[in-house]
């Protein structure tokens, strides 16, 4: 039996939530009710993803939310969270996807 955060109506936000994994969860959200708010970085692959995710949910763009935001900038991920709260009442899951990595040498140059 599924988690009660996943029941329909529920909210999930998903950082990095425009591409990859975290679209593909966002969608597998959205079929399953739930009321969806992906953050990411790039508008224009934000907005491609709303109306992926508007296609799938049951109640359509009514239950899409998108957000530009940096989730490294502290004040950016309260702005997410203070607008999530607003437009949908709180969070019920949270996906944490957004990558962040320095530049590191430990595979050599590419």
């Amino acid at each position: 039996m599924p988690h009660s955060a996943f029941s329909p109506g529920a909210v999930a936000v998903i950082t990095g939530g425009a591409s990859g994994i975290g679209l593909a969860a966002a969608v597998r959200f959205a079929r399953m009710g739930l009321r969806v708010c992906i953050a990411d970085l790039g508008e224009d692959r934000l907005a491609s993803a709303a109306s992926t995710l508007a296609a799938g949910a049951p109640r359509g763009a009514d239950d899409v939310m998108t957000m530009a935001a940096d989730v490294s900038q502290v004040d950016e991920v309260r702005r997410l969270e203070a607008a999530v709260r607003q437009r949908f009442g709180g969070t019920d899951v949270l996906m944490n996807n957004a990558g962040i990595q320095p530049g590191s040498g430990v595979f050599g140059p590419l």
